[in-house]
């Protein structure tokens, strides 16, 4: 795996931070900032609408830049924002400054992207993409918890800077290493067949499944730290701990669902799915019981992580090379996932289920995906079958036909 890869996968864990990080910040913030829980949970959607909005948006205006200069020029736009956020802590300022780095930090994942599936062959897409989006698992081991821990002890806005800082150490540490120029691009794709790649059934399936995916996990993530403290019953001191355990589980399972992903990717997802909807169905039952939810939480991220590299090779396998566009709508369907699901979580915690009914909104959005997934495989295989072609016969041979394309 090209070193690059791995950096890559450095700016995804500074980012990733304060996508994710909230879930252990949405008390703190909500009684700095004087707003209820589930408004506050707006702030997390608000990162994942910026980001829907700016990787398709923000790809293609950076498509004749060098590759270098709009990698580093989105992570200074990330910086500035944190920074500002911070500097002044009014919830309708913090929405805006979520949505504008969630533009910024969609606008690098889509480049990172496509730079690390077009560094490695064809049959290693799946493993490549796990680094890279290894960061977001490494966001939850290492940088969730910490955030969580400066925001029990200092402020969330110190999480804010800290977050800022570590983007501005991997800005200079891609600025080192990926050359100027466009040494790491593929040949210039035009818009027109970046379009045509698009008029694909099944590449729209993979999408849904996609965005499906990850809105069955931030669905009950988003308001875990919540949940452990207020109908669990764990101590302060005890949630960021639970918060690593899920990192943990997050790694594990992106680690053998990238092994796995290029090979049978709707396996690892009907896998991961499924496990997905028992365990958050189970979370939704026994969220009272600290020695079952524990675990629970582990299984949950597991499984969740286990089908991220497996959609990322659906898309990139269909899409084929002309990838740039196609891959930031991958990108996009993944943050209207986010979005939508701490939406969703919102309105039955108000409805009045309680915490406890993410559970429940987890396991559906689990089942879509299953259906999601099942559709996908079925339109690809009737696409298999439609573009066999026969081999000219070869006397005394029998007639074969072979797939006509991928």
């Amino acid at each position: 795996m090209p070193f690059i890869v791995y950096i890559l996968g450095f700016g995804t864990f500074a980012q990733g931070t304060s996508e994710f990080m909230l879930s252990g910040l949405l008390p703190s913030v909500a009684g700095d900032l004087d707003v209820s829980l589930s408004e506050a949970g707006l702030l997390v959607s608000a990162f994942a609408v910026g980001m829907v909005i700016g990787a398709p948006l923000l790809t293609l205006a950076t498509l004749k830049l060098p590759r270098r200069a709009a990698l580093l020029g989105f992570q200074v736009v990330f910086v500035t924002g944190h920074a500002a956020a911070a500097l002044l802590p009014h919830f309708g300022f913090l929405l805006v400054m979520r949505v504008v780095t969630g533009m910024a930090y969609a606008g690098f994942w889509a480049l990172a992207s496509v730079a690390a599936v077009s560094l490695v062959p064809d049959d290693r897409r799946g493993k490549a993409m796990s680094v890279v989006v290894s960061g977001l698992s490494l966001s939850m081991i290492l940088g969730v918890p910490a955030g969580t821990l400066l925001a029990q002890h200092a402020n969330w806005q110190a999480a804010f800077w800290a977050v800022a800082a570590m983007t501005a150490l991997s800005a200079i540490a891609l600025l080192l290493v990926l050359p100027g120029g466009r040494e790491t691009e593929t040949p210039h794709l035009r818009l027109r067949t970046e379009l045509r790649s698009l008029a694909v059934p099944r590449l729209w399936a993979a999408y849904a499944t996609t965005a499906l995916t990850i809105s069955a996990t931030i669905a009950i993530f988003s308001y875990l730290g919540a949940l452990l403290e207020d109908v669990t019953g764990l101590s302060e001191g005890l949630v960021p701990v639970v918060l690593g355990l899920y990192g943990v589980g997050a790694l594990a399972g992106l680690t053998v669902g990238g092994r796995r992903a290029d090979r049978a990717p709707f396996g690892v997802l009907l896998t991961g799915m499924s496990t997905v909807a028992v365990v958050a169905a189970a979370i939704a039952l026994t969220a009272d019981i600290p020695s079952v939810v524990v675990p629970l939480t582990v299984l949950l991220a597991a499984g969740g992580f286990l089908t991220n590299p497996a959609v990322n090779a659906r898309v990139f396998g269909i899409l084929g090379e002309s990838r740039t566009l196609g891959g930031a709508l991958n990108i996009a369907a993944f943050n209207v996932g986010i979005a939508v699901a701490p939406w969703v979580s919102g309105l039955v915690i108000d409805a009045g289920p309680g915490l406890a009914g993410i559970g429940w909104v987890g396991a559906a959005f689990a089942l879509a995906a299953v259906a999601s997934t099942l559709l996908d495989r079925r339109l690809t295989r009737r696409h298999q079958h439609t573009t066999r072609i026969p081999v000219p016969a070869v006397p005394g041979a029998p007639q074969s036909t072979t797939p006509a394309s991928r």
